[in-house]
């Protein structure tokens, strides 16, 4: 395959025929911005040759596992909003259709991103494994019990340990915390990873913090220098095998679950997942990240957004070709998808920390925000050259909203110039948004039906055919 005039190079042990293969499998990629007058069509299509995968059954051909998950990736880390989508597969082809925006809710102009999309969704190599040991860092991921306090604790023991906090993302939903933490040695900038006993020391000390006062609450440290394909999803998976899910949270939640259901449509041997709940950047992403990382597949679906509100539908097999076989297993499927949307859900404001980085910063900062009463929710911290970007969401030690007092306080410790305070603007809900809340169960597949039926037809749409948008 040529791209820019460049012939393609090839690994040494790939034969004619693997390249051949390769050619006719990759992925069709269009961009089209003249399409619809709101957003930007992204489309992504393959038709994959007879006889690659032998006598194996047509649906398990149709779409590798995992592959919904690298484009909705790739969408993602570029601050993308997907407005509509359709995904589709049967046979040996598929086909997903993004209606995309930028942040800002406008059609893709910038030159540089149309290309790296086009380059990103066009290759079985998303571009998005990062060496830790190539940029000398150490990766440390951390769970347990959640607690007011803990993040000062955990950043004070790093900083007492001379471990210098480059990258850091902290998760909590349901009474439990998830970090990942790339760290350096503060003096030389070097790895820390090669001193076997200074990792032993800092496993313990940390493991030491996150225990439960009041018994063992599932604890867990882990070191690596190993590339972290995709932060977001890792702490998906960190807080999926710590059960988060079947957790209750200490503090009453702000607002009622999202509606889930899950039913099968046993005609054609799908279960139909209805998630309807309040849009949000990256909502496409936890949901087909959950399915994915719980081994299904998604062969068909559909995405639209009304306002705030949110409709996704998707149809889905396990890797083993078979539905939802038990009711357990359908309420598990309803609880992580539940857990999944919460999590990046979390209630607070929002304080933006630009400073310069020194040692110790973020010990110095999280322990001036435990003693104003105030705990983190959600954080994610960047260090680049000699600046910190730092993102906090804060309540108050109960988890109620916080004390603007409090806030001032430590805005003046900190500095008024360095941290800003950026309250989320949440739409108020629609009353179509409040029924779906109440409805609790969401759709059924009547409704599930309908949609699979039209898919069909919007294939033409995206295929040219038609030329409505809507």
């Amino acid at each position: 395959m040529e791209r820019g005039g460049a012939e393609m190079e090839w690994p040494a042990y790939l034969n004619e025929y693997e390249k051949l293969v390769i050619r006719m499998n990759n992925p069709r990629v269009v961009i089209d911005n003249a399409v619809c007058p709101n957003a930007t069509l992204v489309k992504s299509n393959r038709a994959l040759p007879d006889g690659c995968y032998g006598n194996q059954p047509k649906v398990d051909s149709a779409r590798k596992h995992g592959i919904l998950l690298e484009a909705v990736q790739v969408l993602t880390d570029l601050n993308l909003s997907v407005k509509k989508a359709y995904i589709s597969s049967d046979g040996r082809w598929f086909m997903d259709v993004f209606h995309v925006t930028d942040q800002f809710g406008r059609k893709l102009a910038d030159d540089s991103v149309i290309s790296y999309l086009e380059q990103s969704l066009d290759t079985e190599d998303h571009g998005l494994q990062r060496s830790c040991a190539e940029e000398g860092l150490t990766t440390l991921e951390l769970t347990g019990a959640d607690r007011p306090g803990l993040l000062s604790e955990v950043f004070a023991v790093l900083a007492d340990l001379g471990c210098g906090v480059v990258e850091a993302k902290v998760w909590t939903h349901n009474g439990r915390i998830a970090c990942l933490v790339s760290v350096k040695d503060e003096l030389s900038g070097s790895p820390i990873d090669a001193d076997a006993r200074r990792i032993h020391h800092i496993e313990s000390r940390l493991r030491h913090v996150l225990k439960c006062v009041h018994g063992v609450c599932g604890a867990r440290t882990a070191v690596s220098s190993m590339a972290v394909a995709h932060t977001d999803r890792r702490l998906h998976q960190m807080m999926f095998a710590d059960r988060d899910y079947e957790r209750k949270s200490p503090s009453p939640p702000a607002s009622k679950p999202p509606s889930v259901s899950v039913q099968n449509w046993v005609e054609r041997g799908y279960s139909v997942v209805t998630v309807q709940c309040r849009d949000r950047p990256k909502l496409l992403f936890d949901i087909v990240c959950t399915l994915t990382d719980m081994e299904y597949v998604v062969f068909h679906g559909t995405i639209d957004t009304d306002g705030d509100l949110a409709h996704q539908e998707f149809y889905v097999r396990h890797k083993d070709g078979s539905p939802v076989s038990s009711e357990a297993e359908r309420q598990r499927v309803i609880q992580c998808l539940q857990a999944a949307i919460e999590r990046r859900s979390s209630e607070g404001i929002r304080l933006e920390l630009c400073i310069e980085d020194k040692p110790g910063l973020l010990s110095e900062v999280t322990r001036t925000f435990r003693e104003n009463s105030l705990s983190v929710t959600r954080a994610e911290v960047s260090t680049k050259g000699d600046m910190a970007t730092n993102v906090f969401y804060v309540t108050d030690a109960a988890g109620r909203p916080a004390d603007p007092k409090a806030i001032d306080a430590v805005r003046l410790r900190i500095g008024p110039g360095c941290l800003t305070v950026k309250e989320e603007q949440r739409p108020q809900f629609r009353r179509k948004a409040a029924a779906a809340d109440g409805q609790g169960g969401g759709g059924g597949v009547g409704i599930g039906l309908f949609y699979l039926g039209n898919l069909f037809r919007r294939n033409l749409y995206n295929l040219g055919l038609i030329k409505s948008c809507s």
